[in-house]
């Protein structure tokens, strides 16, 4: 294992660019069901083949969904938010309405996605999306939580690394410390 030190999310962005999973590690867990930026696994939305590539590295079943976490003022441009302007806690499934074959590894087959409206609010995750949005034109990531089957939600950095070591996952980022874990 590798500790880069002083690693920017510009460096992380490109690894999601390049198709990796990247482990994202920041602040307290979060409670309830659904992984909003602090113990998240995330992914390029782009590539439709993300979504079986995901939903296997976590041991999931291959027709399982997953979710997007979209930039708070981007996300009426994508999805039909019903009058909402916002969806922090990844609750509500809305309507794509953007071209759905820019991101179908978000995208239900019904059309439908589970979001999680980012701002500034969520620092890290929010410049993440941000710099992931400049050089893509895309402004949302996959988003899971961070753990695979059988395990909990990992909750301490010694769990994210366990979860590093013991399976595929070759990428954690620690936005706080600036610091990318790689095998």
């Amino acid at each position: 294992m590798k500790c880069l030190k002083n690693t920017g999310l510009d460096k992380v962005t490109d690894l999601l660019i390049q198709n990796n999973i990247v482990g994202f590690f920041q602040g307290r867990s979060e409670a309830g069901p659904r992984a909003l930026g602090n113990r998240s696994l995330l992914m390029s939305p782009i590539k439709k083949e993300n979504k079986n590539i995901m939903n296997k590295f976590k041991g999931r079943e291959i027709f399982r969904p997953l979710a997007a976490s979209v930039l708070q003022s981007e996300a009426s441009k994508w999805f039909d938010m019903l009058g909402m302007k916002e969806s922090p806690h990844m609750t509500f499934s809305f309507e794509c309405i953007a071209d759905k074959t820019k991101i179908p590894s978000v995208v239900h087959v019904d059309g439908s996605c589970r979001i999680q409206t980012v701002n500034k609010d969520n620092k890290y995750f929010y410049y993440i999306i941000k710099d992931f949005f400049k050089k893509t034109n895309i402004p949302m990531l996959l988003n899971t939580s961070f753990n695979i089957a059988g395990d909990p939600m990992v909750e301490s950095p010694k769990d994210a690394i366990n979860t590093l070591n013991k399976s595929k996952l070759k990428y954690i980022y620690f936005p706080e410390i600036k610091t990318l874990l790689t095998k």
